[in-house]
């Protein structure tokens, strides 16, 4: 909560919902009638059907917009909702926050009916992206230490389909690998502000980095080193949908 209680200010600026990931999460869903979204921030990704979103950081609860669902000050090991209160439960790029995963996950399966959704990444296909790759090599290490195996994941929710989420190249939604073929992005310290790895890594371990990159989009190595890439539409960097069903 700390990490989102300082680089939340900006975070419904920079991490705008991105329609074609939004698309996937409602088909993820199920046509369910009422859902309970956990560790919701700012509301991202928040069908109308939401009934309660929990989030434990005030910082994001006060970015909320007005017309979103009731939020609680509660993290996700401790839902102060009663067993089986919505057909689904929802937990989009925030178990890797999570101090307990285990008593996390076993409170979506308790509050939720049918149906438990978790938007995440895999860390073996992440932590190749470029940006961690090549000039970033330390905060990725940093990032091994939360990150969650997928098959770890799925195994605590009673066993999971998964499916890739390829992100687009115009993707509105700043996460970290957002901007795979817009890499000025990373530059820019509002984008980075809305990016957890950059504050949990901190400024020392990517200032040299930061400065590579810099250098190399100057010169073009990165788009000479990168040159398929630019046509993309999309890319695979590690970020799945788990379903599962109770």
């Amino acid at each position: 909560m700390a990490t989102y209680n300082s680089i939340g200010v900006t975070y419904a600026q920079t991490r705008r919902p991105d329609p074609r990931i939004a698309a996937t999460i409602r088909r993820a869903l199920g046509g369910a009638a009422t859902v309970i979204n956990v560790g919701a921030g700012t509301g991202s990704y928040e069908p109308p059907e939401t009934v309660v979103a929990v989030e434990p950081s005030a910082v994001m609860i006060a970015q909320r917009p007005g017309h979103a669902a009731r939020a609680v000050e509660a993290t996700a090991e401790a839902i102060p909702l009663a067993d089986d209160s919505a057909d689904a439960a929802m937990a989009l790029l925030t178990v890797h926050h999570w101090s307990d995963l285990e008593a996390g996950i076993g409170e979506l399966r308790r509050v939720a009916r049918r149906r438990v959704v978790v938007f995440t990444f895999d860390p073996d296909v992440n932590h190749r992206f470029w940006l961690l790759d090549e000039y970033l090599p330390e905060a990725a290490a940093f990032d091994s230490t939360r990150a969650v195996p997928i098959a770890r994941l799925a195994a605590l929710m009673g066993g999971a389909r998964v499916e890739t989420v390829p992100v687009p190249h115009d993707c509105t939604d700043g996460f970290l690998a957002a901007f795979w073929r817009r890499p000025e992005a990373y530059l820019d310290p509002r984008i980075r502000a809305g990016i957890s790895m950059f504050a949990q890594a901190g400024e020392d371990v990517v200032r040299s980095g930061l400065h590579r990159l810099a250098d190399d989009l100057s010169s073009g190595r990165w788009h000479r080193r990168h040159a398929d890439l630019l046509g993309r539409e999309s890319l695979d960097v590690g970020y799945r949908l788990l379903v599962a069903e109770l």
